[in-house]
């Protein structure tokens, strides 16, 4: 019997590839502000790896 996939996990880890492909095509977004494209995407990943890493402290408690 496999594992269910951890949907969390998985949707964290494609923002992540999301966010560093967009970054490295876009100038932009490789200073200080992203670009109104980068922005969403960057501010998912951040909003997901914030809910992963808190899930996994209070996994650890």
């Amino acid at each position: 019997m496999t594992a269910k996939p951890d949907d969390l996990y998985v949707r964290y880890m494609k923002a992540f590839e999301d966010s560093t492909e967009h970054t490295a095509d876009c100038q932009a977004c490789q200073g200080e502000a992203p670009c109104v494209q980068g922005e969403p995407l960057h501010e998912r990943f951040t909003r997901l790896q914030d809910a992963y890493r808190a899930r996994q402290f209070k996994q650890q408690r």
